[in-house]
């Protein structure tokens, strides 16, 4: 696992490398496509937040917008609009720290501004709307980042996985150009994000061979919860992938990831301690 302290002004901490972390997703949308419209009230949100992080959530994950498949992109004032009703009042009662799932800077920079301790780019830092934004307001906050895989289309010409690590590359450059240091990179594969089902699978097998990008070693986030490379697998709806993101999530620790992306907080963190524990064990 690669090692890492990230501490932030308001005493939060998180350390990556003595444990699986499990970050706990917190979709204040009504449309997400596991959870839309379940938690977006302040009480609703908060609540939920507290249930994740007492079944053992390391870092809190807030969405305002969808990215479903197929889903409509909101302006940058219509997610902060939705974002400004739930961020301040989880900040203030979330006992670890919080990350913004969002590609926007804007809303990247109004979360910012307000306390978030890490960022989490769908589209890695390569928004093509908004070339270099993020990154740079990332190197302004000196905030952690989530560097995702995505592309507009799931067809490659050559192997995945090195267009992966190509993307990856370009980030990081990008990062860097705008101020922001390596430590400061969590590499996430994207799952679900400009992949067939068979591509999605595939990443999967090989996740060990994206942790390393020109000479350094990067922490992994992989988040497969729920996900429809699951349900396209096993044929399964929504509600019945838990089981299946379990065995995705152990996978993922396997190949070296460092955080889980999850749904079900309480039985995916059970499942880490084991697998981290039989890791671990010494005769």
């Amino acid at each position: 696992m690669s090692k890492r302290i990230y501490t932030w002004k308001d005493n939060k901490a998180l350390e990556l490398g003595k444990k699986t972390l499990v970050m706990g997703i917190l979709n204040v949308t009504p449309d997400s496509f596991s959870d839309g419209g379940k938690w977006n009230t302040i009480d609703g949100a908060i609540s939920h937040m507290i249930e994740m992080v007492e079944a053992g959530a390391d870092i809190i994950d807030i969405g305002a917008e969808s990215s479903r498949p197929g889903f409509e992109a909101m302006t940058a004032d219509e997610e902060i609009k939705r974002l400004s009703v739930f961020l301040e009042p989880v900040l203030a009662a979330c006992p670890v720290p919080v990350s913004i799932d969002t590609f926007k800077a804007k809303t990247a920079e109004f979360a910012a501004a307000r306390g978030v301790h890490l960022l989490n780019d769908i589209w890695g830092l390569q928004y093509a709307q908004e070339p270099g934004k993020m990154a740079r307001v990332a190197a302004k906050y000196n905030l952690p980042v989530i560097v995702t895989h995505n592309r507009t289309s799931n067809e490659y010409d050559g192997d995945i996985i090195e267009s992966m690590r190509e993307f990856f590359a370009k980030s990081i450059a990008i990062a860097q150009e705008a101020g922001l240091t390596k430590d400061r990179i969590i590499l996430d594969p994207g799952i679900g994000f400009g992949k067939t089902t068979g591509g999605n699978l595939y990443v999967m097998q090989q996740l060990d061979k994206l942790k390393e990008i020109n000479g350094q070693e990067y922490p992994m986030l992989l988040g497969t919860s729920r996900k429809s490379f699951i349900g396209n697998t096993l044929n399964l709806p929504v509600e019945e992938r838990m089981e299946a993101t379990g065995a995705t999530c152990v996978i993922g620790i396997l190949k070296g990831c460092e955080i889980l992306r999850v749904h079900d907080v309480k039985p995916i963190s059970r499942m880490c301690r084991i697998t981290d524990a039989i890791l671990e064990a010494k005769q």
